[in-house]
């Protein structure tokens, strides 16, 4: 392995989403990859590296599993996204592995190292690097800088280990311009979306696949975690999210898609761009998102 290994496995981790004894509703349960993942892979694909991804629950596998299909690869970099209920599973991942290929640099991000990073890090030796935040420009930048052999102080974004202690270096500024990146790299997951349906309450007129058409929220409810991560809304212009959909359609035969925004109907004006770019160009695909009620209106679910 060297500098030009461009390599690079993303990992969603197993978690256990069924309490025993219900194992038997397993099948309608959702089965959507992380798209988070998507977007990472697609974006470090543009900066010529090598992405594959791993969904371990999706493909039945354990974290022994995991590890194992990793060390068989021996990449350079591995990228695990962690949810709270995944460290444990992704700390196990993260030892073999480097038991195994010492040399692989496993990098993290996600939710749980957004809120507490720097205690992750100084507790699980075996994960190297934190990414936090947003993860596309912040990854393209340390995979460059680790090929360089830069120092990691100056790349924004960053948790990371010097002498056993965990080293934020400065926050980084979040993407304003979504219409700038690429497509989810949907062709990286086997027989998609065919294998990565949604909950049964989720799937009117599969296939289907999920698209996240915003990020961030206008409102601070003391209930959401929204907060932790940077509550500034942008947007995917609705002519993006108008050719995101035809993609999926045309090529992937998708019929339904789920936004999973924060808040997909944070702008009334926008969302009813987007419907009428779907009516007008006669495109036969229906979608679904989570919204409050309070921005429901009955002139867009006319629409």
């Amino acid at each position: 392995m060297s500098g030009s290994d461009k390599r690079i496995i993303f990992i969603n981790p197993p978690y256990e989403r069924i309490s025993p004894g219900y194992a038997f509703i397993k099948h309608i349960t959702n089965r959507s990859p992380s798209l988070g993942l998507l977007h990472l892979a697609a974006e470090v694909r543009e900066h010529g590296y090598e992405p594959s991804i791993i969904e371990s629950d999706i493909l039945g596998l354990d974290a022994d599993d995991v590890a194992d299909r990793v060390i068989e690869a021996r990449p350079r970099f591995v990228g695990i996204t962690l949810f709270t209920v995944g460290v444990v599973e992704s700390s196990k991942i993260a030892r073999k592995v480097k038991a195994a290929c010492p040399e692989t640099i496993i990098i993290v991000g996600g939710p749980h190292m957004s809120s507490m990073g720097q205690e992750t890090i100084e507790r699980f030796p075996e994960f190297d690097i934190s990414v936090q935040g947003e993860g596309e420009k912040i990854l393209v930048e340390l995979l460059h800088a680790l090929d360089r052999g830069d120092d990691l102080a100056n790349v924004r974004g960053l948790i990371y280990r010097r002498n056993g202690r965990a080293v934020l270096t400065p926050s980084s500024v979040t993407p304003n311009e979504l219409d700038e990146l690429p497509f989810p790299a949907w062709d990286l997951l086997p027989d998609f979306p065919k294998a990565y349906p949604l909950a049964i309450y989720d799937y009117p007129a599969g296939p289907v696949a999920t698209i996240a058409a915003s990020r961030g929220c206008p409102f601070h409810c003391k209930f959401c975690d929204t907060s932790t991560f940077g509550a500034r809304v942008r947007f995917y212009s609705p002519q993006k999210v108008f050719e995101m959909m035809k993609y999926l359609n045309s090529r992937w035969g998708v019929r339904h898609v789920l936004f999973v925004d924060d808040l997909f109907l944070a702008s009334r004006l926008r969302t009813t761009e987007i419907c009428n770019l779907i009516v007008e160009s006669g495109l036969k695909m229906t979608w679904s998102c989570a919204a409050r009620v309070d921005t429901v209106r009955p002139d867009l679910l006319d629409l």
